[in-house]
């Protein structure tokens, strides 16, 4: 953990009495960087020092698992176990909104009070691949990215259409949506734990502001995506020009960029 860190800042961020650490790199407006299953895993922070890159300043923050550690089988099957009977999690249940979401909200809002500019990006993966969109009704957030949400598991129909946030939540994110902040998701089309309904979902509640990129990772598909590829932007990333994972990650720096107004 301490090369993949060294050059980060590491605090402790504490709200409503949970306190969680937070790793931070870079200048300019702040950007969320909510890690997948199973932890900070050196994928996201890769992809991290991508937003850095780029001008702005990436937060880090560690909701489980072992901060730096390579992901594998055993490490995969326990984060997800202790996920799934966590209360801050909402891994089942349809029409709410994970508990933790409101103290990433709270951490967007330091972030933004301490780098400026016009708001915050976030983005989500996997199983927290949705908390950039409960966190958007707090305006704060003006650059949301879903990448293959997870939440609720997609077992029964109803789980599979859901959005991961409550009735209420959905309201406001939607009122944000029409009055010109954007969305965008990122999914592989065969991927069954981030479905196609959901992602149909979106489209028919936001209309025309949801920017949806699903790549193709269907059987004898031209760029030999695999049928089980899951993570967009980190595990399942090809980072080759033209390969579509790439394409998408250039997409989603663009558009932090874009809306944070970077010059």
């Amino acid at each position: 953990m301490t090369r993949l860190f060294s050059d980060l800042e590491q605090t402790e961020a504490t709200y409503d009495g949970e306190t969680r650490t937070v790793f931070r790199g870079g200048t300019g407006p702040a950007v969320i960087v909510i890690h997948e299953i199973p932890g900070l895993h050196p994928g996201v922070v890769n992809f991290g020092r991508r937003v850095i890159a780029a001008g702005m300043t990436a937060y880090f923050p560690s909701l489980f698992g072992d901060p730096g550690r390579e992901v594998g089988a055993g490490y995969v099957v326990g984060a997800l176990a202790r996920a799934c009977v966590s209360r801050e999690f909402a891994t089942w249940a349809t029409r709410r909104t994970s508990p933790i979401v409101t103290w990433l909200r709270a951490l967007a809002r330091d972030a933004h009070a301490a780098c400026g500019g016009p708001g915050v990006g976030a983005i989500g993966m996997c199983l927290t691949g949705g908390f950039a969109l409960g966190m958007m009704v707090d305006d704060t957030v003006v650059a949301p990215v879903l990448s293959q949400p997870s939440l609720p598991f997609p077992v029964s129909r109803a789980q599979r259409r859901d959005l991961g946030i409550s009735d209420a939540d959905l309201v406001q994110v939607k009122a944000r949506c029409a009055a010109g902040t954007p969305v965008m998701g990122l999914r592989f089309t065969g991927d069954r734990t981030s479905p196609g309904d959901r992602f149909a979902r979106l489209r028919e509640e936001l209309g025309d502001r949801f920017i949806g990129i699903e790549i193709d990772s269907s059987p004898d598909n031209p760029h030999g995506v695999p049928r089980n590829a899951h993570s967009v932007l980190t595990l399942h990333l090809v980072d080759e020009p033209g390969h579509p994972t790439r394409v998408a990650l250039d997409r989603v720096i663009a558009f932090f960029r874009e809306r944070l107004a970077v010059a």
